[in-house]
């Protein structure tokens, strides 16, 4: 009878999943799927595809970067908690996915605390407030003077309703107590066109974008929106320093996977993650890029979530801002 139970337990054990059984020091032993919430191109997928390139061959295995646009990031964060929790997929969470999309959109298919386990954060994008050579906006002050002087007159340029740039231009409008018009393109190249022609006066950007167009002389740069000034554009003085003490607004981006992954796979990815972001060609490359290595490990990640997810629900709410 014994030895029934024994291998009536032992047959259990094989019908169980392979990912199931398989240890977490043992882990990967097959390609990882890294999804994108957005097309290739753009930050995300830069980000993405330099931590991919970097963190393959350190845990001996290939990483599939997928891009799977649509919804602010919302798709992507939706396949990946329908994921098998077992290390196997991953994903480049975002400030839009993860922080703005229950604001922007309501209800969603997922809990961006809940349904995570988050692993680290990567970069901060801080947004560029930028000018038309020709504008009278000669700083951030001039801009602001204008604008109460001429309340909703003043146009402002961003990559679309609800982006990065968007927001943080209307949590800079609330802490300025002013009102601008709101002009939303469909991407970050179409609204520095814009900017650039004179179609609108300002824009409101991620820094990757706007960097090159003031370094060119076509953009005059007004702020930027991160806690320290951008190492690709150091004249530019940040929000806080020009009578904003303590503003900041980021378009972070992080890795993050299925809740219920095992620890010990949460705590391999941030490891070798980190020592990925550590070397100094990744630190180069990111700074050319306007993009600011800020790493969290995975309990003070969650917590600036939950911080990031309260804050841009609220602004949000109070903005009236909507997105189909």
């Amino acid at each position: 009878m014994k030895s029934r139970v024994v291998l009536c337990a032992f047959a259990g054990l094989l019908a169980l999943p392979a990912t199931a059984a398989e240890p977490a020091d043992a882990y990967p032993v097959r390609p990882i799927r890294f999804l994108v919430g957005f097309a290739a191109g753009g930050a995300n997928d830069l980000v993405a595809r330099l931590v991919a390139g970097k963190l393959g061959p350190r845990l001996g295995q290939q990483i599939i970067v997928d891009n799977r646009p649509g919804g602010g990031g919302q798709l992507a964060h939706e396949l990946l908690v329908n994921a098998a929790p077992d290390g196997y997929t991953m994903i480049l969470a975002s400030v839009t996915g993860l922080a703005m999309a229950p604001g922007l959109r309501g209800k969603l298919p997922y809990d961006p605390v809940r349904d995570f386990a988050p692993v680290v954060q990567v970069v901060d994008a801080a947004t560029l407030f930028s000018a038309n050579p020709s504008s009278a906006s000669r700083s951030l002050g001039d801009f602001v003077a204008r604008v109460k002087k001429e309340p909703g007159k003043i146009t402002v340029g961003n990559p679309g309703t609800g982006s990065v740039g968007h927001l943080a231009f209307e949590r800079f409008a609330s802490a300025a107590g002013i009102r601008v018009v709101n002009v939303p393109y469909k991407s970050g190249g179409q609204a520095a066109t814009a900017a650039i022609s004179g179609e609108v006066e300002h824009l409101a950007g991620i820094i990757s974008s706007g960097a090159p167009h003031v370094r060119a002389g076509k953009l005059r740069g007004l702020g930027v929106t991160s806690a320290r000034r951008s190492q690709t554009l150091p004249d530019v003085p940040t929000v806080a320093e020009q009578g904003y003490p303590g503003f900041e607004a980021s378009g972070w981006l992080g890795i993050a996977l299925p809740a219920r992954t095992p620890p010990g796979i949460v705590q391999r990815l941030h490891r070798e993650t980190q020592a990925v972001m550590a070397q100094a060609d990744t630190r180069a490359f990111l700074d050319k890029a306007g993009l600011d290595i800020v790493m969290k490990n995975p309990e003070e990640f969650r917590a600036y979530i939950k911080t990031e997810l309260d804050r841009w629900t609220r602004l949000i709410r109070e903005a009236g801002i909507k997105v189909d």
